[in-house]
């Protein structure tokens, strides 16, 4: 199968990016190092512009790693505004707090040790914009545990939409279309998690083709 991303693309979505300071440079350099999925500049500067478009307040991310999309989105933030970490790796979670304090954003910042979809439980709403990139398999079940939670005109992304380790497009597209397919685990969640938000009546959603695609729903 050809690359459904095409380069150029993402190459071209890096020029019009903000502009990375130390800090992201050196998450991104790592990144590059240790193999560590993040949502790349080219997505991290269109997170920061939707929580811009919907003046976003407070911002829950399923999965957080070393804090990569929370940095990108926290200047978008008001001084008084909340981003809610959640990684199930205590040194990552670190990690994270390290540099979002080195950024200057750690005061907006909650830093959340444990499972996503259990935290998220404990928060009443609302969230302005949503990033769901924990387990692939999970992505419904984040969706189903937020969704009450997202206000009208408030926005849920998910991150590899289109690619991600052994997540199969042909195989997403088949189980789309309704085809019986011998498809793993990832593919299924991720089928089962664009099924289940285009299915909604009270989100509609596109397709963001950076990065290794996300998923943009807004809540009508």
């Amino acid at each position: 199968m050809s690359d459904p991303l095409p380069d150029v693309t993402e190459e071209f979505a890096r020029t019009l990016a903000p502009s990375a300071d130390e800090v992201i440079e050196e998450m991104d350099a790592r990144a590059d190092r240790e193999g560590f999925p993040t949502v790349g500049p080219a997505v991290g500067g269109w997170l920061r512009l939707l929580a811009r478009s919907v003046d976003a307040e407070r911002v829950f991310e399923f999965g957080s790693g070393y804090g990569y999309s929370a940095y990108w989105m926290a200047p978008a933030l008001p001084e008084d505004g909340e981003i809610v970490l959640t990684e199930v790796d205590a040194d990552e979670l670190d990690d994270a707090r390290e540099n979002l304090e080195r950024g200057g954003f750690a005061d907006r910042a909650r830093f959340e040790h444990g499972d996503a979809v259990e935290t998220v439980e404990r928060y009443d709403g609302p969230f302005d914009v949503v990033l769901i990139d924990n387990e692939k398999h999970r992505y419904a079940e984040a969706f189903e545990a937020v969704r009450d939670k997202v206000p009208v005109g408030g926005i849920v992304a998910a991150d590899n939409a289109i690619e991600a380790g052994p997540l199969d497009f042909d195989d997403v597209r088949a189980l789309l279309a309704g085809e019986d397919v011998a498809a793993n685990e990832m593919s299924r969640g991720i089928a089962d998690y664009l099924r289940t938000v285009g299915e909604d009546p009270e989100f509609e959603t596109g397709l963001l083709p950076l990065g290794e695609g996300v998923a943009v729903s807004i809540r009508i």
